[in-house]
């Protein structure tokens, strides 16, 4: 699933524990003075480090991360394509994460490929993404994040013949992009712990679909030196009031991002893809109030 071994190895999956105490073995490695440049060159580094061998894609939303992934491989000369997708019914507009990524595909020239997929075509997908996660002690939040998230990919997926992706994983932790990071006093302890939880948030999830989808997907942004380099600057570098990712974008813009994409303001892929709202509409058709309840009948389908 990843070049990273430290999330997995010939076994699949790490267990949590180990992927806990690597992230905690870097903490002790933190030390020094925040240098932007030395982040710079860690996060090319890390995308030059996973140059596969063979055509590769990027899940593309437009968004700080994946723009960033793409400016640096289109940068280093590499050849790869871009892939959006979104949800879109007869009446509503069109999803932000296409129209951002449309026009930042045509100003940087990147290779691109969109798919909008109607109703119908998104009810298949979600099934599919509850078929191929076993289910949970507790159908959570957590879990129907799991479910939106692996949605966005899985319609990637079918839009794409490559068999190795770039994915922004990690970003959110190390740079300080969630809401959460502005609700806590001490910004990077909130980091840390975001990075230890994201064995069974994000990495279970990946690694699975991963499988499944016999995809290959590489994360740069959870390149040790990348985290170490991250971690070095204090949370008002990394978030203010306006702003989330701070520093990422200041580094994103310095390489070369029009300042439209850099400051960006975006949301999670489910919602900038639409993909939450399709689900919402879903549920109403099936006679549910809340989308949760939804996805609770196909998990309990499914049984």
């Amino acid at each position: 699933m990843t070049k990273l071994s430290n999330i997995v190895d010939e076994k699949g999956l790490v267990p949590e524990e180990s992927w806990k105490k690597f992230i905690d073995s870097l903490r002790g490695r933190t030390t020094g003075n925040p240098d932007k440049e030395k982040l710079k060159q860690s996060i090319i580094e890390a995308v030059k480090k996973r140059i596969p061998q063979e055509p590769f894609g990027i899940f593309f939303s437009g968004g700080i991360d994946s723009a960033l992934l793409a400016l640096i491989c289109k940068q280093l000369g590499l050849k790869f394509t871009c892939y959006t997708v979104g949800y879109q019914n007869e009446t509503s507009e069109i999803p932000q994460d296409i129209w951002y990524s449309r026009e930042l595909a045509k100003k940087l020239e990147f290779n691109y490929i969109e798919k909008i997929f109607n109703l119908h075509e998104v009810a298949e997908i979600i099934k599919n993404a509850v078929k191929i996660f076993p289910r949970p002690k507790e159908i959570n939040t957590d879990y129907f994040v799991t479910i939106d998230v692996a949605s966005v990919i899985i319609a990637a997926k079918t839009i794409a013949e490559e068999r190795v992706f770039f994915s922004g994983l990690g970003a959110e932790e190390i740079f300080a992009g969630y809401q959460r990071h502005e609700k806590v006093s001490d910004i990077n302890e909130e980091c840390w712990r975001g990075l230890k939880e994201m064995w069974s948030r994000d990495l279970f999830r990946d690694v699975t679909l991963g499988n499944e989808l016999k995809i290959n997907l590489l994360v740069p942004f959870l390149d040790e030196s990348v985290i170490i380099e991250a971690m070095k600057f204090e949370g008002s570098r990394k978030i203010s009031k306006e702003h989330k990712k701070i520093i990422l974008r200041e580094i994103a813009e310095e390489l070369g991002l029009p300042k439209e994409f850099a400051w960006r303001k975006k949301k999670g892929a489910q919602y900038g893809s639409k993909f939450d709202r399709a689900i919402e509409k879903l549920a109403k058709i099936n006679g549910f109030k809340y989308k949760q309840e939804y996805i609770e009948s196909l998990v309990n389908s499914k049984a």
